[in-house]
């Protein structure tokens, strides 16, 4: 680099600085702009010799972090210290010692819990990567703050990914969609959750992602008209009622935007609420609740709102610590639009969540949802036996589950995850109560303790000093809490019986003449399709697995090269007499090839996406099943991604000219005349293709429809399902996944 290009740059990075202390949510002292002072002159000094893939100074990613962990998060000096010094232990000679000698212990301690994280990041396998999960999660234990510069460190890591190959941008965006959004919802950091999904979908679907963005931008001028309509008559009457305000016109994420199209099985132009409308009012704390009531009544007095779609989180917070009112009303041109009523405390609260969940709790007494679920999670790390694959699935289903909100007799409120039981709801009191429940009454009648319960249930427990858990226990539970108290109480037992299930099997592996050793233990969990050792050595112990399994594993094992082979043809075998209307094609394809070196392995197409020839796949390494391949849009593709990493290969179609395969198309319509004529007319005569099946049915005037054709690639059937589309009376064509 030049000497011009040097002063430049660091005139670019004085600049950065000045701007970190200007956007900075928190007020901040002399001795505030005097530590970050010091962290940043320690960080440009430890990073001088680093520069970023894209070839910029290194240092301009740790003044980003601390950007987003000062204005989006909101975190005060301390945090933003280390967020600025969050990398120089792990890649500068710099240590955690050199750290507290410099600064104090707080600062200290998050760059220490922060290098951690790092440090465990290069995972080489599934149980690896889950365990890297737990140990950034268990950082919550000890502060908070680690896992919130973290959420901010991954985000500047998202935005900046260009530079990186295919592969690591879909890992990394994959690992992001799987456990950093989720947590950044729960934490109440909206506009990170929203950037963060935004951003993963952006790798993970790139196509999907830029088609949503190119028709936001096409309809924008559109929906910029739409949003000021209906501000102008609400001001109207929000002015004359004195109220103190501002109206935000706001587009839907990309994300949710996917996702409903993805849910709902619709286009783009069939998602009805692209967009909100929010209104942020000034209040007094007393007169929060009237004055969003008063709002309501104005926006109704002039839209008709959706009954069932009323949303009150001013009564009963999210336990996110999330509050406002969410109304959706049918606006003009009968389309539906959101209406979001909050405070300007809420409204804080909804953008920055921790930081500023704490800057309004001034030290009231009462617990907080999220000073709750720190303690609820507090409590599912205390088991340090947990698996970490298990843990972590669900850590994760505990992020996003919706709330409701159940009685206790005296006439408590407690809120819950959706779906969770009258069993749970023991275990959320108390885990001692939990584990004594003999019964459970819902509104004063006797239910099964694994009734599920709905908002506004009044739920009595009935204990007794004699009652267990037992194995089923764990099917009437969905709370992870719950699920944790139970496996610690049937692990003690469990642990009794495997170590005596452990000596008898040594002792009859060695009356078969196999040796007992580790690998022969992975052999048999395998064997037995279980998860664990533990799993095995228990079933050994109850007298699950019987002699003439073990026999049967003993003779597999010395037969097994054998088996190889035999395994080969039986497959080629197997292919023929597959049952056509199966959704999943295992024939010998020659098309599909894998790795950078285009290799052509065995492989099955997976039944949770049924991908055909065009479709974007990935493969995906099995114990038992070999390669499988699934569509890079697949519901399940997310979490192997991320979770398995090391197992994904990259697939692609070559050549698919000479092979035909089976789609299955749902058709759903108005039942016209000659509809049915129609339909086959244009899928035989026109698009060349064989129709397999079709099954056809019209209920009180609606055609449902569905065909199974043969087709030689994504392509036809594309164009298929379009000349589809433009039957008179065709309301809307979906492929189907087999799940």
């Amino acid at each position: 680099m030049t000497e011009i290009d040097i002063e430049k740059e660091n005139k670019a990075i004085a600049q950065e600085y000045k701007e970190l202390l200007r956007i900075s949510y928190q007020t901040l002292s002399p001795t505030d702009k005097k530590l970050i002072r010091k962290a940043f002159d320690v960080a440009v000094d430890a990073h001088k010799e680093q520069r970023r893939k894209s070839g910029e100074a290194y240092i301009f990613h740790p003044i980003a972090v601390a950007k987003i962990v000062a204005s989006e998060i909101g975190l005060g000096a301390t945090s933003i210290a280390a967020a600025l010094l969050h990398d120089v232990v792990e890649d500068t000679p710099i240590t955690v010692e050199d750290i507290e000698r410099l600064f104090n212990p707080k600062v200290a301690q998050l760059v220490e819990g922060l290098t951690k994280i790092s440090l465990v990041q290069k995972d080489l396998n599934a149980s690896m990567q889950a365990e890297n999960f737990r140990k950034m999660i268990l950082t919550l234990n000890d502060d908070v703050r680690v896992i919130l510069i973290k959420l901010a460190d991954r985000l500047h890591n998202m935005q900046t990914m260009d530079s990186m190959a295919e592969y690591k941008q879909t890992k990394i965006a994959s690992e992001t969609l799987y456990i950093y959004a989720p947590l950044a919802h729960r934490l109440g950091l909206y506009n990170i959750k929203t950037k963060l999904e935004d951003l993963g979908l952006k790798y993970t679907e790139p196509a999907v992602y830029n088609d949503i963005v190119s028709k936001i931008r096409e309809t924008k001028e559109q929906q910029d008209a739409y949003i000021k309509d209906i501000s102008d008559v609400l001001k109207k009457s929000l002015d004359s009622e004195g109220i103190d305000y501002i109206i935000k016109g706001r587009p839907k994420s990309i994300y949710s935007i996917r996702r409903k199209m993805r849910a709902q099985n619709v286009t783009f132009d069939e998602v009805y609420d692209k967009f909100a409308l929010r209104i942020v009012y000034k209040a007094d704390p007393h007169e929060e609740k009237f004055i969003a009531w008063k709002i309501y009544s104005i926006v109704t007095d002039h839209y008709r709102p959706s009954p069932s779609r009323l949303r009150d989180w001013i009564s009963s917070p999210k336990s996110t610590g999330y509050e406002a009112l969410h109304i959706t009303v049918m606006g003009p041109k009968g389309r539906w639009v959101e209406v979001q009523v909050r405070s300007e405390r809420m409204d804080e609260i909804a953008e920055k969540g921790y930081a500023a969940h704490y800057k309004y709790k001034n030290g009231a007494s009462e617990e907080s949802g999220l000073d709750v679920w720190l303690n609820l999670l507090r409590e599912a790390l205390e088991n340090p036996e947990t698996n970490a694959v298990d843990f972590v699935e669900d850590f994760k289903m505990n992020l996003y589950s919706k709330e409701i909100f159940i009685f206790t007799p005296k006439g408590e409120i407690k809120s819950l995850p959706k779906g969770a039981t009258s069993l749970d709801f023991a275990f959320s009191i108390h885990s001692e109560i939990g584990i004594k429940t003999r019964g459970t009454r819902v509104n004063g009648r006797l239910v099964p303790l694994n009734y599920e319960l709905k908002s506004g249930d009044q739920v009595e427990v009935i204990t007794s000093p004699n009652q267990k858990p037992t194995v089923n226990w764990l099917e009437y539970v969905t709370t992870s809490r719950a699920k944790n108290k139970i496996k610690n109480v049937l692990n003690e037992n469990t642990k009794k019986i495997a170590e005596e299930g452990k000596e008898l099997l040594v002792r009859k592996l060695k009356h078969l003449k196999v040796t007992f050793n580790e690998q022969v233990t992975n052999e048999l969990v395998n064997f037995f399709k279980l998860k664990t050792s533990l799993d095995l050595f228990y079933r050994v112990g109850i007298g699950a697995i019987e002699n003439q399994q073990l026999k049967d594993f003993a003779a597999q094992k010395s037969n097994s090269f054998i088996n190889f082979f035999k395994n080969k043809i039986k497959r080629t075998k197997d292919t023929a007499d597959e049952d056509i209307h199966k959704p999943v094609i295992s024939s010998n394809y020659d098309m599909l090839v894998f790795g950078t070196e285009h290799d052509k392995l065995d492989y099955k197409l997976s039944q949770c996406c049924n991908p055909i020839p065009g479709d974007d796949v990935f493969g995906f390494v099995t114990i038992n099943e070999g390669i499988k391949v699934h569509k890079k849009d697949c519901p399940n593709a997310i979490g192997m991604q991320s979770n398995y990493a090391y197992r994904i290969m990259s697939a692609k179609w070559i050549d698919s000219s000479q092979e035909e395969f089976k789609a299955i198309i749902n058709i759903t319509g108005m039942d016209v005349l000659g509809l049915t004529n129609q339909l086959t007319k244009v899928i035989s005569n026109n698009m060349s293709v064989n129709i397999q099946s079709i099954s056809l049915s019209t209920d009180a005037g609606i055609f449902h429809g569905q065909v199974a054709v043969i087709v030689k690639n994504n392509t036809i059937l594309k164009k298929m399902i379009s000349a589809i589309k433009k039957i008179d009376g065709v309301d809307k064509v979906t492929r189907e996944y087999r799940t």
